[in-house]
Formats: C-alpha cells, sequence, structure tokens
C-alpha cells in the first residue's frame, strides 16, 4: 500500500506523519481519516484552494489535474507548478511527499495557520 509522508506543518502537524493511503482515494481524504484537520472550506468539490498541498514527491503518479483544478489553483497562495488541490489528488501506487503550505487565502479559517 502507498504511502504519504506529510511534512511537518506547525498547526496541522507538529511531528510530520506517514500515512497508509489506499490507491484511489484523495490525499485530502487520507490526511482527515488520519486526523491531519488540512482545511477544505469548500467540503472537496474543487471550488475552493484551502486544501492546497505541494507534492514534493510523487506528483507524476497522480491523476491528470482537470481544468476546473487548474483554474482553482491560480488562485491559491504560494502556487508551485507541483501543487495540486488535495481534495482532487488521487493517490495511485507510488509513495507521497505533500507539504501543506503555511498560509490560504481563506480569510474566514477557524484555525489559524
Amino acid at each position: 500500500m502507498p504511502q504519504i509522508v506529510i511534512l511537518p506543518h506547525p498547526t496541522f502537524c507538529p511531528d510530520g506523519a506517514v500515512l497508509e493511503a489506499p490507491a484511489g482515494k484523495s490525499v485530502c481524504d487520507v490526511m482527515l481519516e488520519n486526523d491531519i484537520d488540512i482545511e477544505h472550506a469548500c467540503d472537496r468539490v474543487c471550488a475552493c484552494t484551502t486544501c492546497h498541498v505541494i507534492v514534493r514527491e510523487g506528483f507524476d503518479s497522480l491523476n491528470e489535474l482537470e481544468e476546473k483544478e487548474e483554474d482553482m489553483l491560480d488562485k491559491a497562495w504560494g502556487l508551485e507548478p507541483n501543487s495540486r488541490l488535495s481534495c482532487q489528488a488521487i493517490v495511485a501506487e507510488d509513495d507521497l511527499v505533500v507539504e501543506i503550505p503555511k498560509y490560504t487565502i481563506n480569510h474566514a479559517a477557524e484555525k489559524n495557520h
């Protein structure tokens, strides 16, 4: 089973984590199921950028970006070439290393980044 290494984030995952990730699940769902409460203001329907992550390793193993996700990513804080919305990034067979950015554009977040 693939693993997702979550790099340390001061709010959501201070010590980092290594998660078992069944192929076919979104990166967001895997994090939420493992008590990493990444923001997902639109309830994982690709209508915001609060679940934006940077895939440091394994990016090419993920499903292809669809146009809607590309359009949303254009609004993400700290966009990088290997950025994805974690609600749309579907785990395949390869391990991933994921970084949760320091900030989002969600001004109404209940948690501070």
